[in-house]
Order: C-alpha cells, then sequence, then structure tokens
C-alpha cells in the first residue's frame, strides 16, 4: 500500500510534467502559426492536407494502443526506451 506522503509526490511530478508539456506546446503553436499560414498559402495541390489527415490517423491509432496497453511506469516519461514500448 502507498504511503500518502508517496501518492502526493507522484501526482506532483504528473501534475509538473502536464504543465511543462502544455506550455512546450503553446510556445510552439505561437511560434509556428505564421510558417503555417505562409505554408497553407502556398500548398496548391493540397499535399498538406493530405499529410495532416495522415498523421491524425497516425495519432488516433497511437492512443488507441495506449489506452489498450494499459501500462503505467512511474519514469515512463523519463524512460529514454518509451518509443520502444510498443515492441514489448
Amino acid at each position: 500500500m502507498q504511503t500518502l506522503a508517496v501518492d502526493i509526490a507522484t501526482t506532483f511530478v504528473d501534475d509538473a510534467a502536464a504543465l511543462v508539456t502544455g506550455l512546450g506546446r503553446t510556445i510552439w503553436r505561437l511560434a509556428m502559426t505564421p510558417v503555417d499560414r505562409i505554408a497553407n498559402a502556398c500548398d496548391i495541390a493540397g499535399v498538406l492536407a493530405e499529410r495532416r489527415a495522415t498523421f491524425r490517423m497516425w495519432r488516433a491509432n497511437r492512443a488507441r494502443a495506449r489506452r489498450e496497453g494499459g501500462r503505467f511506469s512511474l519514469l515512463g516519461r523519463l524512460s529514454p526506451f518509451r518509443h520502444l514500448a510498443h515492441l514489448t
């Protein structure tokens, strides 16, 4: 059985990781918005729209696989092998 201190520490680490991830995504979007506008204006053949649709399917499949896996690791975000989890 976990103690309250371990539970609080785990929650704090998970919240801090989520905060850093969210701030990083926000900064990335702010920096890339002008570039995306220019790219969309120059996309005559519709290649970008096709790539976005393919990426959405890939991301949905990955999220579904993650939900079905049901594994939880305390150091999952910090593991250098986290991208190889689908091989196990």
